[in-house]
């Protein structure tokens, strides 16, 4: 049998990646938005306040890309950081009202995004997709070391 590369599962997922991710980043620009804002979004919904780490922890994502993205984030007006009353060498990132104004423009983009993305889909196969890809994550993660950096992809998902 032949190896034809781009009819393998890995290519598959890989292309699927970045297919999902330019579209969605086009659309997410309307809103004034890209795709690295997403996690962040996620996390601080609720009006809560969480340090650049733990931002950087659920993004999956080195420090250095964090603070990257949160500086930019700032210059944009999209959050707002304040002293961390338990920790004076850290500080909390929040939301500001601008972001949270485009939440439900947001979620609205997301879902509809999401359904054309499944459409043909039933919702037993979206659990079973989303189970099988959460699988490969493990997968992954258990063959590569340490040095990889993003050990938690996934982790906060399952």
């Amino acid at each position: 049998m032949a190896w034809v590369p781009k009819n393998t599962a890995e290519n598959l997922i890989g292309r699927t990646a970045r297919l999902l991710t330019r579209v969605g980043d086009a659309r997410l620009k309307s809103l004034g938005l890209a795709g690295a804002h997403l996690p962040i979004f996620a996390a601080l919904q609720d009006g809560s306040g969480l340090s650049q780490t733990e931002l950087a922890r659920i993004a999956c994502v080195e420090q250095p890309t964090m603070a990257g993205t949160l500086s930019r984030m700032e210059r944009e007006g999209l959050i707002q950081r304040e002293p961390d009353p338990t920790d004076r060498r850290s500080s909390l990132i929040r939301l500001t009202p601008a972001a949270l104004a485009k939440l439900p423009d947001l979620l609205a983009m997301r879902t509809q995004y999401a359904e054309e993305a499944l459409a043909g889909f039933d919702d037993a196969e979206r659990k079973l997709l989303a189970g099988m890809l959460l699988r490969i994550i493990t997968n992954v993660q258990n063959t590569s070391g340490p040095e990889d950096g993003r050990s938690s992809i996934g982790k906060d998902e399952e």
